[in-house]
């Protein structure tokens, strides 16, 4: 037991305060995520809507995504990550409570539309906050205790909007615009005079790296590539989003508070498990390597629902996607700010935040058509063989990205030394 307690201590040492801070204000936001978990179960099932309509509405929530990560990422660069993250999290709340009175179609792709835009222009701000405060040896840990912050965060509001959900729907839309405006507040009272990491050492160093800090990452081909694939990881990790929901509800028929826990055991294993992970292999074993076995992890949890039909296969699964978003998620996210320098990495970051975001456009439209048209086994034995591919693309990318970054940090060493003998 001591050895365990040592571990998670070791695990979660050293991070800065502002780092502690922010995770908590995402704890506090990500308590109130219900709306998202249930938002496919509440157009079909309380507004009518037919799957297939559901599926466009859910789509247009990841076009919004889309644009608010570039938005995101661009004001990011130009007024900094304080003002778009404190502007996104009070005006996202508000709209909660718009989005609540809304039923026509044509209304309410429109309504969820402006809602993810304005919420998503908090990914690229967050990421770039969390780079700016993390002392650079715990970048990827500083990451984990954010994602870790999410991940207890969505245990408690999927689980709570199953209870929620089974009184009134209503209840889901006013608890999420509070929590946001909450944390948009406790955000603003505690870093409104906090600076992140801009040092005169870290000035003189992105001096020192002018083709990382001037690079556009629209031309920067293999980070694009790398998007693309990140896109592909993330529109299957998406159909916990939307069809898993609805799977859950057509196939074995489970009430909504049961289909709250089964996604809130995701963020509670995540939470339990990811800083120690993290810790133990982040740096022993090769990002490359990490990234490619949880996209493989990934599709083998879907893949494991059509091999039996047993209540229990369903805890399985979602422990196998749990365990595969924190073997890739938190390196991605690493491997993003590494690539990026001070003066780019909101653009950086936006564009990593886009992959995710486009893939909330495409996942739930092509998993409910998929499923409405050949059934639900089709759709996993699908996502399946999209984990080969996409683990392959992914394994030859980074590599090449990881071993330009060992040659950029082989020359500057070199340099100097060459500038100490000197």
């Amino acid at each position: 037991m001591k050895k365990v307690l040592l571990l998670y201590r070791n695990a979660f040492g050293g991070l800065s305060r502002p780092a502690w801070m922010m995770s908590l204000v995402m704890l506090i936001n990500r308590s109130g995520a219900m709306v998202t978990p249930f938002l496919s179960v509440y157009l079909t099932e309380v507004l009518g809507y037919t799957l297939r309509e559901a599926g466009i509405i859910l789509s247009m929530y990841g076009l919004g995504s889309v644009c608010g990560a570039y938005l995101g990422g661009w004001l990011t660069d130009k007024v900094g990550h304080f003002k778009v993250q404190f502007l996104s999290l009070t005006v996202g709340g508000s709209l909660y409570f718009m989005l609540l009175h809304l039923q026509a179609f044509a209304a309410l792709a429109a309504g969820v539309f402006i809602l993810s835009l304005v919420n998503d222009t908090l990914r690229p701000a967050n990421s770039s906050s969390i780079a700016s405060y993390a002392r650079p040896e715990n970048v990827t840990r500083a990451f984990s205790l954010n994602r870790m912050a999410l991940n207890l965060g969505f245990s408690i509001g999927p689980a709570l909007g199953g209870l929620l959900a089974a009184v009134s729907y209503q209840w889901l839309f006013i608890a999420d615009g509070t929590t946001c405006i909450m944390a948009g507040l406790f955000f603003y009272i505690y870093f409104k005079n906090k600076q992140g990491n801009n040092t005169p050492e870290n000035t003189a160093q992105a001096s020192a790296a002018p083709a990382v800090r001037l690079r556009s990452p629209y031309r920067d081909g293999y980070f694009l590539l790398f998007a693309v694939f990140c896109c592909c990881f993330a529109m299957m990790f998406f159909q916990l989003l939307s069809t898993l929901p609805l799977y859950y509800r057509q196939v074995y028929t489970l009430p909504e508070s049961r289909i709250g826990g089964l996604l809130a055991l995701n963020g509670l294993i995540v939470f339990l498990l990811e800083m120690v992970v993290v810790y133990l292999l982040g740096e022993k074993a090769k990002k490359s390597w990490l990234i490619v076995m949880g996209t493989l992890v990934l599709g083998f949890s879907f893949v494991l629902l059509n091999l039996t039909q047993h209540l229990s296969i369903l805890y399985a699964a979602m422990f196998l996607l749990s365990i595969a978003e924190i073997l890739a998620m938190p390196f991605m996210a690493t491997i993003t700010v590494e690539r990026s320098g001070p003066t780019n990495r909101g653009a950086y970051m936006g564009l990593y935040t886009i992959s995710y975001a486009a893939a909330h456009v495409v996942a739930p439209y092509l998993g409910t058509t998929i499923a409405s048209t050949y059934g639900f086994a089709t759709l996993w034995w699908a996502t399946g063989a999209l984990s080969l591919v996409t683990a392959l693309g992914l394994y030859f990318v980074v590599q090449h990205i990881e071993g330009e970054r060992t040659a950029r940090a082989a020359v500057a060493a070199s340099e100097a030394k060459g500038i100490a003998i000197g």
